[in-house]
Parts: structure tokens; C-alpha cells; sequence
């Protein structure tokens, strides 16, 4: 693998902040960030296949965005349902496998079933993942890994003493995944909202003052140069990763 190859995340997990904040300034209703906000979906979506990213977790609906005005939640649900039945063909077309993850739940059964619809249609598409976090959080996501552990427990399939870090992450929603190299937060915020909370342990964090729907094929491409451009140590001081790299 060349360097230039290496330099590219496997896993981008994106913040897409800032809907309402584009639309307020432009006097629209908030629901028309969001809807804008599709079309930067698509964009960066564009640059990660291109890029050779395997997987990108874009953080759509939050557990705690349910406190929201209701007529924006209304919205919201609207506009999602619209998009999964719309852009699951084009996926599929693209070779782009939909997962969705989160507490579904609190969701009407008919977004339920077009969640599942979406990704059944998209399963066998194999050049990308694109994951969506709706009614997430990355404390539930947490609790729900150790209740599953907990009842491998109860049922006396594994000692508490077995539980170590690597298999409470398997437990996790994105369990089977490469965590995230890369977790960029539009809209000028600086902090991580109960997003990915144990995934982004070592992650590299990008922020940019973009709203979400003006963050387009440029700035994602910026976003990845920023990446390519960092050293990632893990812990090891700067010395032993260069060695290793020459190794």
C-alpha cells in the first residue's frame, strides 16, 4: 500500500451541524437546512467513494433531538422517510450498502419499515457503507453492549472476568466496523454531543465553522488533506511511529 493510500481514513464519522443556523439566516423555516442538507450528503458521500474511505457514520437524529419543537420533529421523520425510499435505489446503483443504527423504537412503523426496506435493498452492495445514526447516542450505545454482555452473563455463557475492551466493542452498533479515523463536526461547535463516545476514542477530530448544507465536495476533500497531513500515535511517542513507518 503506498503512502498517499494509507494517508486515507477507512472509517469518517461526520456531525452534520448547522441546518437550522443556514436556514435562520436566510429567514427559511429550519426544515429547509435540512432538506439543503441533503445535497451536502450527497456531496461527501461522492468524495469518500472516490477517496477509497470504506465507511462513513453520519449522525442524523440524536436521542436527544426528540426535545425539539415538535413541528420540526414532524419534519425531520417526513424528510427521512422521503430520502430512504428516494436515495435507496441510488445506493444500490452505487454499489453503497445502507446501515442504520440506533434505537428504532421510538420511530413510527412505517420509517421502521422503510429503514428495513432501504437496507435490505441495499445489502449486497459491496464498495462502500454508508451508516446512519438516528435516535442514537453513544451513551444508550454503551448501555445496550453491556446488557447484551450482561445476559451472556446471566445465562452462563461468560464470566465477568472475560469482559475486556475488545469484546464490549464488538457488542457495540458498530461492532463489526473499523472505528473512526476521522470525526469532523460542522457548524463551528467544538465538541462531540453524545456522539460515538466510545468509537472515537483515538479518533482524529476535524471542526469546521461550514454549516452543514455549504460543507460540499471541497470541504470534505479539505477535511481529508487536514487528515493526511496528521500524525497518528496512539499513545507511542513521535519517534517510534516514524521508526515503525520506515520498518
Amino acid at each position: 500500500m503506498d503512502k498517499n493510500k494509507q494517508a486515507v481514513p477507512r472509517h469518517v464519522a461526520i456531525i452534520m451541524d448547522g441546518n437550522n443556523r443556514w436556514a435562520k439566516k436566510r429567514l427559511l423555516p429550519g426544515v429547509a437546512g435540512h432538506k439543503a442538507g441533503v445535497d451536502a450528503v450527497r456531496a461527501v458521500i461522492e468524495v469518500c467513494a472516490e477517496s477509497g474511505v470504506e465507511v462513513l457514520t453520519l449522525f442524523a437524529f440524536s436521542s436527544e433531538n426528540w426535545q425539539r419543537p415538535a413541528e420540526e420533529v414532524g419534519a425531520l421523520m417526513e424528510l427521512f422517510l422521503s430520502a430512504l425510499r428516494r436515495e435507496a435505489r441510488r445506493l444500490q446503483d452505487n454499489d453503497i450498502s445502507l446501515r442504520i443504527i440506533g434505537d428504532r423504537s421510538r420511530f413510527h412503523p412505517e420509517l421502521q419499515a422503510a429503514m428495513r426496506e432501504a437496507e435490505l435493498q441495499t445489502a449486497g452492495s459491496r464498495r462502500f457503507i454508508l451508516q446512519i445514526a438516528a435516535n442514537y447516542g453513544g451513551q444508550w450505545d454503551i448501555a445496550q453492549a453491556a446488557q447484551r454482555l450482561a445476559r451472556e452473563v446471566q445465562a452462563g455463557h461468560l464470566q465477568p472476568e472475560d469482559i475486556t475492551p475488545e469484546l464490549l466493542q464488538g457488542c457495540l452498533a458498530t461492532g463489526d466496523l473499523p472505528l473512526p479515523d476521522l470525526c469532523i463536526r460542522t457548524g463551528g461547535e467544538h465538541r462531540i454531543s453524545n456522539f460515538l463516545l466510545w468509537q472515537l476514542a483515538y479518533s482524529e477530530l476535524y471542526f469546521s465553522d461550514l454549516y452543514w448544507p455549504d460543507f460540499k465536495h471541497e470541504a470534505m476533500r479539505k477535511a481529508l488533506a487536514d487528515f493526511a497531513n496528521r500524525q497518528r500515535r496512539f499513545g507511542k511517542t513521535s519517534e517510534q511511529v516514524e521508526a515503525e513507518a520506515r520498518s
